[in-house]
């Protein structure tokens, strides 16, 4: 008999008092099994992140990985605080036409970022028409729709200009700032008393303010001016900067969660 847990227990209030009833999806697993993939039933993420990746300018390699698994054509892959983005999305925003025609031959979920970039025009009107304002949606890494048609080319040409008559197609949120005010904020911010409770804020090869944490590959950060930025891809996340304190600090909000950082001395 398998042995009753409270990792395999559904508490039935229906049968009485105290009865415990284990369900068959609930029993854990006979100790000799292997799961097939790390997070089984769920998508091999290392291969989620590979196809998203690989989306942006591999065709050949999107193809071998689809054709291993079809069902990562509607696979999505967080960059960082909710950064989400499809095999789709990445061919969308990079003008990968042939990748994208690919991915929707395949079962892909078209959307109105996709439709810009191939020129589709009467369905980006007809959504626009729908939903006045959508036009205003960002995509993925808060790219604009409008950036999505100029990235299709001549082939998008008339979706460009159609979007360029709406005046708000291409709004972006962030600011420029300039390279020493950038160093400003560039630190490492400590946000817990672990050795690991740390996080940089620093620039990149280019010259771009990120965010970088542990393994993860470093976020871009945007201005919003008064030391406030968002996070590459999701400005309902905040990172404040109080740099009259010293040390300086930042606070970083997403949704309901809040973290607070104090900057360490260099």
């Amino acid at each position: 008999m398998t042995p009753i847990t409270r990792r395999n227990v559904l508490i039935v209030s229906g049968l009485g008092a105290g009865t415990l009833a284990v369900p068959g999806w609930a029993k854990a697993p006979a100790a000799a099994s292997t799961l097939p993939w790390p997070g089984f039933p769920q998508l091999d993420p290392k291969m989620v992140a590979e196809t998203v990746g690989k989306s942006h300018f591999d065709e050949k390699r999107v193809r071998e990985l689809v054709g291993m698994q079809p069902a990562l054509v509607n696979a999505w892959w967080d960059w960082g605080f909710g950064d989400w983005e499809s095999p789709l999305g990445a061919a969308s925003h990079t003008g990968r036409r042939e990748i994208a025609e690919f991915l929707i031959d395949q079962g892909a979920r078209i959307d109105i970022f996709a439709a810009a970039m191939l020129g589709y025009t009467d369905v980006v009107k007809g959504l626009v028409a729908a939903r006045p304002g959508i036009q205003r949606t960002l995509g993925p890494h808060a790219i604009t729709l409008l950036a999505h048609a100029e990235a299709g080319g001549d082939k998008s040409k008339d979706t460009f200009d159609y979007l360029m008559s709406l005046g708000d197609a291409g709004k972006i949120l962030a600011q420029p700032i300039g390279e020493d005010e950038r160093k400003k904020y560039i630190g490492t911010y400590q946000f817990g008393d672990g050795a690991a409770d740390r996080f940089e804020i620093k620039l990149d090869s280019r010259g771009r303010l990120v965010f970088a944490y542990a393994t993860e590959g470093p976020r871009m950060i945007h201005s919003l001016g008064n030391n406030e930025f968002f996070p590459a891809g999701v400005p309902t996340t905040k990172f404040t900067f109080d740099l009259a304190k010293t040390p300086a600090t930042l606070t970083i909000k997403s949704g309901a969660d809040t973290i607070s950082a104090t900057r360490l001395a260099s």
